[in-house]
C-alpha cells in the first residue's frame, strides 16, 4: 500500500468563493470537482475544499486530513495492525472506495482509493 497524495482540508460556506484566491496561490485550477450527499468538493493543489452549510460540513469534520492510497484493503488491514479503529467502514463514493479511520493516537482521517480512471487522469496526467 502507497500514499498517492494528502489533501489538506479546507471549510468554507462557499465553493466558488474560496477558489479563486486558491487558484492564484497554487497556480493551478481544481483537478477535482464533485458533489457528495449535500457538500460541494474541489481539489486544488494539495487541498480538498468542502463547502455546505455548517451542519453538512459537520458531518465530515472529525477528518483532519484526506489521504489517497492505492489499496484500501491492505491499508485497513495496516491501521488494524497499529491499534487504529476503523470508524467508517470501507464505502463507495463517487472517486471510488473511501472509509475514515481513528489511529491509536487519536488522529482522525479519511482514506481514499481512487478508480483507476482518476489515478490516470490525475496523478499521471
Amino acid at each position: 500500500m502507497t500514499i498517492l497524495r494528502t489533501y489538506a482540508r479546507l471549510w468554507t460556506d462557499d465553493l466558488d468563493q474560496a477558489l479563486p484566491l486558491l487558484e492564484e496561490l497554487t497556480g493551478e485550477r481544481p483537478h477535482l470537482r464533485l458533489a457528495f450527499h449535500e457538500v460541494a468538493l474541489a481539489a486544488i493543489g494539495n487541498f480538498l475544499v468542502i463547502a455546505g452549510s455548517p451542519e453538512e460540513r459537520a458531518r465530515y469534520a472529525h477528518a483532519s486530513a484526506t489521504v489517497v492510497v492505492d489499496g484500501l484493503d491492505a491499508l485497513q488491514a495496516t491501521l488494524t495492525a497499529a491499534g487504529a479503529t476503523i470508524t467508517t467502514p470501507a464505502t463507495g463514493g463517487p472517486t471510488g472506495r473511501f472509509l475514515y479511520a481513528r489511529h491509536a493516537d487519536g488522529a482522525a482521517v479519511e482514506y481514499v482509493e481512487w478508480t483507476p480512471e482518476l489515478v490516470r487522469g490525475i496523478l499521471h496526467s
